[in-house]
C-alpha cells in the first residue's frame, strides 16, 4: 500500500513539472511573439517616418519649380497635413497597432494625391515648354528687331556727333599780355594791372550763326579762378563752372577776332597761370602763361 502511494505521488509530481514546463514554454513564446510584433511594428513606424519626411521634402521641391499660385497653394496645404501625420506618427505608441495601422493607410492617400499632383506638374511643363519655345522664338525676333533699331539709332547718334563736332568753334592765335597802368608790358609781376587775351574764333559755316557769349575762365598756380563782382558761372556738362570774364559776340560763320580785359584788384603770385575760353557749352580752347 504504502508503494502504491509513493507511485502516485511521483507521477503526479511528474504531470505537475510537464504543466509546469508547457506553461513556462507557451509564456515564453507568447513574450517572444509579442516582442518580435514590436519590433515589427517599430520598424514599420520608422519606415512610415522616413515615407512622410520624404513626401515633405517631395512637396519643398515641387514649390520651388512651380509658379502656378493656385497649385503652390494646394501643395502647401498638402504639405502641412503630411506634416501632421508625421506628427502623429512620432507620437504614436509602438504598441498601438490599430493607429499605426490607420496612419498607414493615410501613407496610401499621401502616395496616391503626391502621383497625382506630379502628372499635373508635368502636363504643364510640357505645355510650359511649348510656350517657353514659343516664346524664345518671339524674344529671338524681338532681339532682331532691337538690333536693327539699335544699329540705326547708334548711325544716327554717330552722325549727330559728327554734325555736332563740326558745328562747335574754335578759338586760335590764343596770347596773353600782361600791362602796367600805362598799357606796356609790364616789367615785373607787381606791376601787373591789366591781362589782356587775345584770340580768334575761327570760321565755321556749320555753326548755327547768331549772338553768342565766350567765358573765359583764369586759373592761378593753386587752381583757383579769379574772379571779381562782375565773375559768375555757366553750364558746362550738366554742372556749374565760375568765369572770369564773358564777352558776347555776334557769329555770322566767318572768323571773328575777341579781345578781352581782365583788370588786376589783387596780389598775382609767381608761377603758370591757365586759361580756358568756352562758348556753346563747348571747350573751345585753352592756353598758359608764366608771370
Amino acid at each position: 500500500m504504502e508503494r502504491k502511494s509513493k507511485i502516485i505521488i511521483s507521477i503526479l509530481a511528474c504531470a505537475i513539472v510537464v504543466v509546469l514546463v508547457v506553461a513556462t514554454a507557451f509564456i515564453l513564446k507568447e513574450r517572444q511573439d509579442k516582442s518580435d510584433m514590436l519590433q515589427l511594428f517599430e520598424l514599420e513606424k520608422e519606415e512610415m517616418s522616413n515615407d512622410y519626411l520624404s513626401y515633405a521634402k517631395q512637396y519643398d521641391e515641387l514649390q520651388e519649380i512651380i509658379t502656378n499660385d493656385s497649385l503652390r497653394q494646394l501643395l502647401d496645404q498638402e504639405k502641412m497635413r503630411v506634416q501632421r501625420l508625421l506628427e502623429e506618427l512620432q507620437s504614436v505608441k509602438t504598441s498601438d497597432a490599430a493607429e499605426i495601422m490607420r496612419l498607414k493607410k493615410e501613407l496610401k492617400t499621401v502616395r496616391a494625391v503626391m502621383r497625382n499632383y506630379v502628372m499635373q506638374i508635368d502636363s504643364l511643363g510640357r505645355l510650359n515648354k511649348a510656350l517657353g519655345d514659343e516664346n524664345r522664338q518671339l524674344k529671338q525676333q524681338n532681339r532682331e528687331v532691337v538690333s536693327q533699331v539699335t544699329t540705326l539709332r547708334e548711325e544716327k547718334e554717330a552722325l549727330t556727333e559728327k554734325v555736332t563736332i563740326a558745328s562747335q568753334l574754335n578759338a586760335s592765335n590764343i596770347t596773353v599780355a600782361a600791362n602796367n597802368k600805362r598799357g606796356k608790358k609790364a616789367r615785373r609781376i607787381k606791376d601787373v594791372k591789366q591781362l589782356v587775351f587775345s584770340f580768334k574764333i575761327d570760321r565755321n559755316p556749320n555753326t548755327e550763326p547768331g549772338m553768342k557769349t565766350a567765358y573765359l575762365r583764369i586759373m592761378k598756380p593753386d587752381n583757383s579762378v579769379l574772379k571779381n563782382g562782375n565773375s559768375g558761372t555757366f553750364a558746362y556738362e550738366d554742372t556749374e563752372l565760375t568765369y572770369s570774364i564773358r564777352k558776347s559776340f555776334e557769329f555770322g560763320g566767318d572768323e571773328v577776332d575777341m579781345t578781352m580785359y581782365w583788370d588786376v584788384n589783387e596780389y598775382l603770385f609767381e608761377g603758370i597761370y591757365r586759361i580756358d575760353i568756352f562758348v556753346d557749352g563747348n571747350l573751345i580752347g585753352y592756353a598758359s602763361f608764366e608771370l
